[in-house]
Order: C-alpha cells, then structure tokens, then sequence
C-alpha cells in the first residue's frame, strides 16, 4: 500500500483545523517552571466559539484518522515487502528490442 497520499491529506486537514481552531480562539497560557519537576505546571485554555470550533474539530479529527490510516498503510507496505521477493524484480528491463 502507499501511503503518501494520506499522509499529505492528514498535515492538510490536521493545519486547517487546528489553525481555525487556534486563529478564533479567546484563551491563556500559563507556564510556571519550578526547581522540583513535580512542581511545573503547563496551562492552556481554548475558549473558540461559532462554526470555525465545529469546524476546526471536525477537520482535525479527521486528519487523525487520515494520519492513522497513512500509519497503518506503511506498516502494510513494509510488510509485503519482506514476503514478496521474486527473480524479476532484479532483471533489468530496457526499451530496445533485440532482433535475432
């Protein structure tokens, strides 16, 4: 199976929904880093409102699915290429033909 098809497709929708998602938003962030790792915190609120949330939801799920499929299509290329190996994918093939 190739998989570059869906690949491109899922950073395509992945950046349209999470851009609409992210360029609407009406959120924070907060970073505190402290010396014991336990105690750093990361915060992110994303408040977006209207069609691009709906959108930008939809879009992004989508690309996940497409990013999965483009993984699960590589996993079964790879795969059939251990079992199909056969004598004439080493000839070389040429365009000339040979007159006797």
């Amino acid at each position: 199976m190739r998989s570059e098809r869906p690949l491109i497709a899922s950073v395509l929708f992945l950046a349209a929904g999470l851009s609409l998602i992210f360029t609407y938003c009406n959120g924070a962030s907060n970073f505190n880093a402290a010396f014991p790792m336990a105690a750093s915190v990361f915060h992110l609120d994303i408040t977006t409102a209207g069609p691009a949330a709906l959108g930008g939801i939809a879009l992004t799920g989508l690309g996940v699915l497409l990013l999965v499929w483009a993984l699960l299509a590589a996993i079964v290329g790879q795969i059939s290429l251990l079992f199909r190996h056969n004598k004439d994918d080493n000839r070389i093939v040429t365009s000339e033909r040979i007159f006797e």
